[in-house]
């Protein structure tokens, strides 16, 4: 018996594509677009936290030094050999080095000779240091170590023996002093020929006299530091100079080594370029062999609220005399004043104002007001009295400040700078109408104007 088939077809119901789902959703996404729209066109307002702090290393200078020098010449032609180790001490007619004619630097023969704790110790230290301080860009100090375990090694020799080394066509040291293996051109520069342009180390040069073994007649072998006075140069700009202008002595650490010294201080001025002048009379043999070294001035920093220098701005206020205002017992941030303004007809009028106090002198006795607030050519009047002034253009004082937005809306407060670079500056801090530790102020104060609204 055959199947019957079932025939009956349901229909499903279609749904509109309108529905309240898809009208929510449509809602939601147009706020999103109006928000990202509102968000791209407002201005955005930067907010920096105040925090106390002080400004730190400020002052690096590479500092040129100058020192009494002498450059030493040989009278003979061929190959040299050094018997004194660098930045030591020689004493006047003691053997330097010696130049052999015939081209070749022959071995001196010792019959006992022994390196005892000490000497290894000199001769790792020296290896040391060229394996952390080598750089490819300057492969010349491979050859200045060569030279340095050389004349180290000879050093260590003559001193083993106990006798002195004898030698053909000495260089003897004219006088007594430090011996330093190379020449820069600045060995007879003085104080009066000081200029910014020898500041510039890109085009200083140092010429190793180590650096080739043999020398002609006339050449310069070694250069002689004689004399433990010497000075340490650097160029003043007007704000440093300004407050280094009244220093007998200066405080300074050299970052070669980090050793801080305090020494006599004094200001050269070449021209119009003016160049910090340190006098020193001992530690030459620290720093002999550096003709720049780099120092940072150790001064005292002043500590209180820092804040950027693109916060602060300037605005102009009226100067308003004590015995003119009315002062709120209530808030000494505000202050009332009874002012007389006249019209174009001629007719008067007087009232009361509500002031905001931005600073109080209490030692010149004025008080600084909006100058919005006042129109030039009015009267204040002087309570119950008869006595009055003219509020005029020189009675305007303009002040330093930064926008406070502590309560949404930007609020000039007056600052009091005590120190400063090109990034920060230090200001006075728990003063009544100034600044306090976590207030949030504009960063760039370009951006908002007085009263304007932040949040």
């Amino acid at each position: 018996m055959a199947r019957k088939k079932n025939r009956k077809i349901t229909k499903y119901r279609k749904y509109s594509f309108f529905n309240i789902g898809t009208l929510l959703f449509g809602i939601v996404f147009i706020y999103m677009i109006i928000c990202i729209i509102m968000y791209a066109t407002e201005k955005h307002i930067t907010v920096y936290e105040v925090m106390r702090g002080s400004l730190s290393g400020n002052y690096r200078f590479h500092a040129l030094a100058l020192r009494t020098e002498a450059v030493v010449n040989t009278t003979h032609s061929g190959s040299v050999r050094y018997y004194v180790r660098e930045g030591s001490r020689a004493s006047a007619g003691s053997t330097v080095c010696s130049v052999n004619e015939t081209g070749a630097v022959g071995p001196v023969a010792y019959e006992e000779f022994v390196l005892d704790a000490s000497d290894e110790s000199r001769l790792q230290n020296t290896l040391s240091s060229f394996t952390i301080n080598f750089s490819p860009s300057a492969f010349q100090s491979a050859y200045d170590l060569k030279s340095n375990v050389e004349t180290t090694v000879a050093e260590v020799m003559q001193s083993a023996t106990g006798l002195p080394i004898s030698v053909r066509n000495g260089c003897e040291a004219t006088a007594s002093g430090f011996v330093v293996y190379h020449t820069d051109g600045m060995e007879s520069l003085t104080e009066p020929q000081l200029s910014q342009s020898l500041f510039d180390e890109s085009s200083y040069h140092v010429n190793s006299l180590r650096g080739n073994n043999k020398v002609s007649a006339g050449s310069p072998v070694f250069k002689l530091i004689t004399g433990e006075d010497w000075a340490l140069y650097f160029p003043l700009d007007d704000q440093l100079g300004i407050r280094l202008a009244s220093a007998e002595s200066i405080t300074f650490r050299f970052l070669k080594d980090n050793v801080t010294y305090t020494a006599p201080f004094s200001i050269v001025r070449n021209g119009s370029e003016a160049f910090g002048k340190i006098s020193m009379n001992h530690s030459l043999v620290r720093y002999v062999t550096d003709r720049f070294l780099e120092i940072e001035l150790v001064m005292n920093q002043n500590v209180g609220l820092k804040i950027p220098v693109t916060s602060i701005t300037q605005r102009e206020f009226y100067r308003i005399p004590e015995e003119y205002a009315i002062v709120n017992a209530d808030t000494s941030s505000e202050i009332t004043l009874l002012v007389e303004e006249f019209a174009a007809d001629g007719s008067s009028k007087t009232e009361y104002r509500t002031a905001n106090v931005y600073r109080h002198n209490k030692i010149d006795k004025y008080y600084l007001v909006d100058k919005q607030l006042l129109q030039e050519g009015c009267y204040l009047l002087k309570e119950n009295s008869a006595t009055r002034m003219q509020v005029q253009e020189k009675d305007t004082e303009i002040v330093s400040g930064v926008y406070n937005i502590n309560k949404g809306y930007a609020v000039f407060r007056d600052i009091t700078v005590l120190d400063e670079n090109e990034e920060y500056c230090i200001v006075s801090s728990n003063t009544f109408y100034g600044l306090a530790v976590h207030d949030y102020i504009v960063q760039y104060a370009d951006e908002v104007t007085e009263e304007e609204i932040v949040y």
